[in-house]
């Protein structure tokens, strides 16, 4: 059989497999063991699968990850997401939507340590539903504001998407991060000025809160998270920018300094510390099987020529690059509504990094934050939104389509943004081009 048509076999059964509700580890292994095992003998493809994984599980480079994890769990486990979000709230809770604005900015800030969307939306979210319901907020924009603005931390940095995307395509991972500040800044300006625009013609889904003096304002600044956050901010991924740490030694840094924080100020104790390296062991052992079995399914489709084949097809089109690049663009839109976010990068990037790069001559660094910012979108969209069945087990009187229902118009400031990095690819290439 061709080897073009293996290929081709191959991705179908992936889809399928997905379809069926295999996890997204499990159905690249086993297409991977499958292929190999077809192209040479089932020997050699089950040597080559248990070495990857072995090699996956003991790399060094791999061990970037547990630590901006471990530093994200312990940043949740300590509270002061919550304390960041009550803090925030007291400057500006007293405008119209001004408790979901403060949602924004907490979110961008408690992302700045913790890395994860899906821990930014369960700290954040457990304090500002109920304030916010207190506040007569509408059911879907207070929760969805809160869903949304938790995949701010998808971008800024120490984000896990984007180290996982520098893993797949081996592009370094210090100029990913800053890549993503002004992006991320940008999307959280954009997400405010969008809750400020549609309250201008609906003001009654969000009123405002009363007012605070300012001494009641600056009092809760101590006790805020700010100084911490902005401490091991500087501390970890500015020893990172400046080049004295690498980044497993950032994460390392960044992990340690902020847990011997919180055990100074007595917010971290022995059960709070163990729950969070058994939450960090178990999303790392899961994220390093997805690059063990992305790895081996990128020997498949290195072995059937299916990135090549598509290279030697897209060369041959008569397209100019930016329309090519759509159409990339389109198709993980399109795949961002039925898969999770790293399990899309590990899939897809064998197949589509090279044609972007190489044969577009795309900036790996500017597509990569361009991807990470689309297949955010799958943690807020059905069937998958993550964000909104956390988000959901919190406020459990509110129906999961009313939170859906109330995400478009976050979505709609996501493509605003995806619209604005296409224009100006400077806002993710600028800081890098200073390394």
């Amino acid at each position: 059989m061709d080897l073009t048509i293996v290929g081709i076999i191959g991705l179908i059964m992936v889809g399928v497999l997905l379809f069926l509700g295999v996890p997204v580890s499990y159905s690249m292994i086993i297409v991977a063991l499958a292929g190999i095992s077809y192209l040479h003998s089932v020997s050699a493809s089950s040597s080559y699968i248990i070495k990857e994984l072995v090699l996956n599980f003991s790399s060094y480079s791999l061990s970037v990850v547990p630590m901006f994890v471990f530093m994200g769990f312990v940043a949740l486990k300590s509270g002061i997401g919550a304390s960041l979000l009550e803090a925030v709230n007291k400057f500006i809770g007293h405008w119209r939507g001004g408790l979901a604005i403060a949602v924004q900015l907490a979110c961008a800030m408690f992302g700045a340590i913790c890395g994860s969307n899906t821990a930014t939306v369960a700290t954040i979210g457990t304090l500002a539903v109920p304030e916010m319901k207190k506040n007569h907020y509408a059911d879907s924009f207070s929760t969805a504001s809160v869903a949304c603005g938790a995949s701010l931390a998808c971008l800024i940095p120490p984000s896990v998407q984007l180290v996982i995307y520098g893993i797949a395509t081996e592009t370094p991972i210090g100029r990913l991060f800053l890549a993503g500040i002004l992006p991320g800044i940008v999307h959280m300006c954009i997400y405010i000025a969008a809750i400020s625009i549609v309250l201008r013609f609906k003001p009654s889904i969000a009123p405002p809160a009363p007012k605070l003096s300012w001494k009641e304002r600056f009092v809760a600044i101590p006790h805020s998270g700010v100084i911490e956050i902005g401490f091991v901010f500087c501390l970890s991924l500015g020893g990172l920018f400046l080049g004295w740490f690498t980044a497993t030694e950032a994460g390392a840094i960044g992990a340690i300094s902020l847990l011997v924080i919180t055990l100074i100020e007595k917010k971290m104790n022995f059960i709070k510390i163990k729950e969070a390296l058994l939450l960090t062991t178990s999303v790392t052992a899961m994220v390093f099987l997805l690059i063990a079995a992305a790895t081996a399914l990128g020997r498949f489709y290195a072995l059937t020529r299916i990135p090549y084949t598509l290279g030697e097809f897209v060369e041959g089109l008569d397209l100019p690059g930016f329309a090519i690049f759509g159409v990339i663009i389109l198709i993980y839109f399109v795949l961002g509504f039925v898969m999770d976010a790293l399990g899309l990068i590990l899939l897809t990037m064998p197949v589509f990094f090279p044609i972007v790069t190489s044969t577009l001559g795309y900036d790996p660094v500017w597509f990569g934050v361009i991807i990470v910012l689309i297949i955010s979108m799958a943690a807020v969209t059905p069937p998958i939104g993550m964000n909104v069945y956390i988000i959901s087990g919190v406020a459990k009187d509110v129906p999961l389509f009313t939170i859906f229902k109330g995400v478009w118009l976050f979505v709609v400031a996501d493509l605003v943004m995806i619209t604005s990095l296409l224009l100006f690819p400077v806002l993710a290439t600028y800081l890098p081009s200073l390394l």
